[in-house]
């Protein structure tokens, strides 16, 4: 356990940030999700920029690897382009 007042404050700030970013990363999930399931080029296009937007905000904060976040970004495009 922690012994300092400045652990202890840290521990309750890392218990926020955790939940914030497991929060913006399952939502960023999800929103791949219903891309890939969509069938509409149109509503698909229109998708794509809001979900790089969101991957890119998670790779800068590094709750996800910019390698990992470009690969995504990368592969829905080819996606969309297919439909």
């Amino acid at each position: 356990m922690a012994n300092h007042k400045s652990a202890l404050k840290r521990i309750r700030s890392d218990k926020a940030k955790t939940l914030r970013n497991k929060y913006q990363h399952k939502t960023t999930r999800n929103a791949i999700r219903v891309l890939r399931a969509t069938t509409d080029k149109a509503e698909a296009e229109k998708m794509l920029p809001n979900i790089s937007s969101l991957l890119d905000k998670l790779a800068k904060k590094n709750v996800i690897h910019k390698k990992k976040a470009a690969n995504l970004k990368s592969g829905l495009a080819h996606f969309v382009a297919g439909l």
